[in-house]
């Protein structure tokens, strides 16, 4: 692609993350990913370079080894000319949120990543043409620890997802806590799925996002400027899903077309569309753990209509939740017991900070990185390479648990569709689609002091101002596969 040959004003501002800035242009099915950088902080060229070399090299040697060659797209390093950059620096700069403008796009080195349009069916080139809907997710951690190391009972019962949701509100990140439980979307039971993926309509916050044709229609472009109109939303959707327009509007109309949008995404998050084998990773041991969050609205509600067992049909090995949830379930130890083992490692780089390259903290990430990884055994022999191992490990898992799956769809015909394009079908319209994963940069080692740090604060929080709160009685029917018998006394 011949970057330099087209003008500025073909790109647009697509989003950002605290690292790097994206943007898409507008016709061509590629963005561009550039670096950030704090004020007063810039980094030389060569170390961008690197910076840039070691996500696509974590992508292509790591990432994809779990989640398969289908759903990782981890891009290429261009260089492009600086006047370029700059020009396309100015144009979007309007477009950013203002919490957004405290790190600056760099304009120095000339490095960027290009990578494919996710928010397009990736498949087939005809879609290019077509109009597109894609949603994106940030599903969250979907299990419960299994750890022994876990100090605080209410870990074993609530997920963090769900106990983060208070501290948040409390902090005035959001209004108001969501009725989404990671847990009722890994579980691979439509009912728990369908009401999931309701909630995150409900509330979407920061991990659901709708795009038609690229533009953001429905979610928060940043904590202050959410889109969550259900009416607005239908109009968008109904000529994807009612071609013919035979549908009255209206609320019925509205609730008809989300209960459409919630089935086919559901469908596609449960599809298997990589045939390849995804690494050599075996399940995590002691993960078959509770499958149920006690906090979780939907559970709630069955034990208030008196049922206590739970249905978790489970997900399909090839889908790419599973893959997500495998590679998330890295995290065998939780914070708790891994802190120490950090330590562990810490204290050896202060007596010789030499080895730190040595033990690839910083890359690079190869395929040798990959094969210590497969080591799953959980039994501490008190050497560094064991610590240093379950840390890597551990950066995957929250590497997993902050991920982000694109599910792009395009109307077809019957007459266009074959074996070689992945469809699902809705009541009245069918789609190409594809699935794919991204925010697949490994999460910092120096942020593991922080993220025990975070935990202590959720779990105190969750303890003094919502449990205590509750309902008592609540917590004694969510006893793990109880059953329920009727005994009848003489009177």
């Amino acid at each position: 692609m011949e970057v330099e040959k087209m003008d500025e004003n073909e790109w647009k501002y697509h989003g950002e993350g605290n690292q790097s800035l994206v943007v898409s242009h507008c016709q061509r099915c590629v963005v561009l990913r550039f670096l950030k950088s704090p004020p007063n902080q810039n980094k030389t060229s060569e170390e961008i370079l690197h910076h840039l070399q070691n996500i696509v090299d974590f992508g292509k040697h790591v990432m994809k080894q779990f989640f398969g060659e289908n759903y990782v797209h981890h891009g290429e390093i261009i260089q492009l000319p600086l006047d370029f950059i700059r020009q396309l620096c100015l144009k979007i700069q309007p477009e950013r949120p203002e919490c957004r403008c405290d790190k600056d796009m760099d304009t120095l080195s000339g490095y960027a990543m290009c990578l494919p349009n996710l928010t397009r069916p990736q498949s087939h080139r005809l879609a290019e043409h077509r109009p597109m809907l894609c949603i994106e997710i940030k599903p969250k951690c979907g299990f419960i620890p299994f750890s022994s190391h876990v100090s605080q009972e209410i870990k074993h019962k609530v997920c963090r997802y769900c106990m983060h949701q208070h501290l948040k509100v409390a902090n005035g990140k959001w209004k108001r806590p969501s009725k989404y439980c990671p847990l009722d979307l890994f579980s691979g039971n439509k009912q728990r799925m369908h009401f999931a993926l309701k909630s995150l309509l409900h509330e979407a916050q920061n991990n659901l996002k709708i795009f038609k044709n690229g533009e953001l229609i429905y979610g928060c472009k940043d904590d202050q400027d959410c889109v969550s109109d259900w009416n607005e939303l239908a109009r968008h959707l109904k000529p994807f899903f009612f071609p013919s327009n035979g549908l009255v509007s209206g609320p019925h109309c509205t609730r008809t077309i989300v209960k459409e949008l919630i089935q086919v995404i559901t469908m596609t998050l449960l599809s298997s569309t990589d045939t390849c084998r995804a690494g050599d990773m075996k399940t995590v041991p002691g993960s078959q753990g509770r499958s149920y969050c006690e906090a979780s609205a939907f559970n709630k509600e069955l034990v208030r209509n008196g049922k206590h067992k739970l249905e978790s049909s489970g997900l399909p090995r090839g889908c790419l939740l599973y893959k997500t949830l495998q590679a998330q379930m890295l995290d065998m130890l939780d914070i708790e017991g891994l802190y120490p083992l950090y330590s562990r490692v810490e204290q050896y780089l202060e007596e010789f900070p030499e080895e730190r390259s040595t033990l690839q903290i910083d890359g690079p990430y190869n395929e040798a990185f990959y094969e210590k990884l497969l080591d799953l055994s959980t039994e501490d022999d008190g050497t560094v390479g064991f610590a240093l191992t379950k840390v890597q490990q551990y950066r995957i898992a929250m590497t997993a648990k902050d991920c982000s799956i694109m599910i792009a769809l395009s109307p077809c015909l019957q007459d266009e569709c074959s074996e070689q394009r992945p469809v699902v079908l809705a009541s009245k319209s069918r789609f190409t689609f594809s699935v794919s994963v991204l925010d697949l940069d490994l999460k910092p080692y120096e942020s593991i002091p922080h993220q025990y740090k975070l935990d202590g604060e959720i779990v105190n929080y969750y303890l003094k101002n919502v449990q205590a709160k509750d309902d008592p009685v609540m917590s004694n029917l969510f006893k793990e596969n109880e059953d329920c018998t009727l005994v009848l006394h003489k009177v």
